[in-house]
């Protein structure tokens, strides 16, 4: 190791040319990717829109009965804040909540006092049992859906009766109001309720399931001829999409935190996720029995190794590590010569006498060499190799 020796360039990370000509292909067809996704997204964004939206022209949307609708003279118009379904409640309206169990317990009842005595009607679309309790009282939701989707009508409701059979499955509800019609029995609970208001003319209806509005079911069994008998009674339609940023979710105001709008589900999901997560990590971790040496793939020769970590001494600046590498490695082979044992070949009580009975040299001079401090330069260093080097051959000269 000299000082001003020139240490050759031996990496092999690839140059930014290199880089860019392997990954270009990589790049290009991500680029590709995400043109494409956009321009899709710009074609298809007027008819692609959430589940029950009139629209959507997907499966589960309902544009097509917002079409139907339009031909018979009935306007649809979408409104996502309670603000505005509330100003569109109306004698000459009918009021579609979609997602009712998404509207907080402050929102139901506010939209139930603007519905109550306006006069128009009133569509709660899958209400649960707290939501229906809110917009419908009277009106409770029974924990067991129906095990049938396509169910008779057997009451005397006149849209239901002209309908027929119907895709109205799902919740089941039961009424305490008298001149309640009950339509669509699944073991003797309605899954379609209307409840008139006492005041004003207006009605509530609660539909068990969403099916009869998608775009896929409308064609089937009376699908089509329900839908447009409920929603096609008054010549305005105001469909309402619940949306979690409507600032009356709060009764305050106030906008919600993310972990406000996140339901207690998710929270538990993350907790046992974590667990899930250490769990593994433990296992994985946990040693399975003691280390197994293995044969290297490829054969790496001795001054290779050792100019490799002399580099790295080097760039380090590392004198007094390679000094005391040097050091220790001379203690190692001498000891043996001189009838020491290993174990105590760093012992200087133990090799130094020897080693001096051995060559009659002067013991203070061996413990400044084989104990010494670290060399202060690489000059130093270099002269320090060198001495050991000879103390050696000294030693195992017969």
């Amino acid at each position: 190791m000299t000082t001003g020796a020139v240490i050759p360039a031996t990496s092999t990370a690839p140059t930014t040319r290199q880089v860019w000509t392997r990954t270009r292909g990589i790049v290009l067809a991500v680029v590709l990717l995400l043109a494409g996704a956009v321009a899709i997204a710009v074609i298809r964004s007027d008819n692609r829109h959430g589940d029950l939206d009139p629209r959507s022209a997907d499966r589960y949307g309902s544009r097509a009965v917002a079409e139907l609708l339009a031909d018979r003279g009935v306007s649809t118009r979408v409104v996502t804040t309670l603000a505005e379904a509330r100003a569109a409640a109306g004698r000459d309206t009918t009021l579609l909540v979609a997602i009712p169990d998404l509207l907080t317990p402050h929102q139901q009842s506010q939209l139930r006092a603007s519905t109550a005595g306006s006069g128009g009607r009133t569509i709660l679309v899958a209400a649960g049992g707290s939501s229906v309790e809110r917009l419908a009282p009277g009106v409770t939701a029974d924990p067991a859906t129906s095990l049938k989707s396509t169910l008779d009508p057997h009451c005397g409701l006149a849209e239901a009766r002209r309908a027929g059979s119907a895709d109205t499955g799902g919740i089941r509800y039961t009424t305490t109001h008298l001149d309640a019609d009950s339509c669509y029995p699944s073991q003797r609970l309605a899954t379609l309720i209307r409840v008139p208001t006492a005041t004003g003319g207006g009605d509530t209806v609660v539909l068990g399931a969403p099916d009869i509005l998608l775009n896929d079911r409308l064609d089937e069994q009376g699908n089509a001829s329900l839908a447009l008998q409920l929603l096609g009674s008054r010549p305005h339609l105001v469909w309402y999409l619940p949306s979690l940023s409507d600032s009356s979710a709060t009764g305050t105001g106030e906008q919600k935190s993310l972990f406000d709008l996140l339901p207690s589900g998710w929270l538990w999901g993350t907790l046992q996720l974590f667990i899930a997560t250490a769990l593994a990590a433990f296992w994985r971790a946990r040693r399975l029995g003691p280390l197994v040496p293995e044969k290297l793939p490829v054969a790496i020769r001795a001054s290779e190794t050792v100019e490799g970590r002399a580099r790295l001494y080097r760039k380090a600046n590392a004198r007094d590590r390679a000094a005391a590498a040097l050091r220790s490695t001379a203690r190692t082979r001498l000891a043996p010569l001189v009838g020491v044992p290993v174990s105590q070949a760093h012992a200087p009580e133990a090799l130094l006498p020897a080693l001096s009975a051995q060559l009659h040299g002067d013991g203070q001079t061996l413990h400044s060499l084989l104990f010494g401090p670290p060399p202060g330069d690489d000059a130093a260093l270099i002269a320090l190799t060198d001495q050991l080097d000879a103390l050696e051959r000294e030693v195992r000269r017969p």
